[in-house]
């Protein structure tokens, strides 16, 4: 019976539609070295404050910083122009807890940027210290769906094959 080609083509066809319909950005940061963090940065999610030609910067983050006393901490991503590399600041007394210098770590302009995904190396801007980061995109639900989409039309293809 033809049934089943047409069941796979659909199936095909409505996680391609699923999958078209997620575009968050996600991405993955870990710093290591004098200091040790982790957290995770939705694009979508537009930063607190932008200065053009200077850093953008997103408030009350969320993540792993030692150190930290509510946990968060705010985060300033700085143009190259002004030595690069980012600012973790403690969001409750507003201590520095990382000031580093170094690569700038996007791609474009402070107000419409990516985040150039990789290792990175750092060094602290008020004095010794080293750090590395590491920047990586996260894949998004509907990457996970269409792998296993794939995956059950290739299981189904090869049991049609036996049969």
């Amino acid at each position: 019976m033809k049934l089943t080609p047409l069941l796979c083509g659909t199936a095909a066809a409505a996680t391609l539609l699923w999958a078209n319909a997620a575009n968050a950005e996600l991405y993955q940061f870990a710093i290591s070295g004098d200091y040790s963090a982790t957290w995770q940065l939705d694009t979508d999610k537009a930063p607190t404050a932008v200065y053009p030609g200077v850093s953008f910067y997103y408030l009350g983050v969320g993540g792993l910083f030692p150190d930290s006393t509510w946990g968060t901490a705010d985060i300033y991503f700085r143009n190259s122009s002004q030595g690069g590399g980012l600012f973790i600041v403690d969001s409750g007394p507003n201590s520095p807890l990382v000031l580093s210098s170094g690569p700038q770590l996007y791609s474009g302009s402070e107000a419409d940027f990516d985040f150039v995904v990789g290792t990175h190396v750092l060094t602290e801007a008020m004095g010794p210290g080293s750090y590395t980061l590491t920047i990586s995109a996260v894949p998004e639900p509907a990457t996970y769906g269409m792998m296993l989409a794939g995956l059950g039309l290739v299981g189904v293809a090869l049991r049609r094959r036996q049969s």
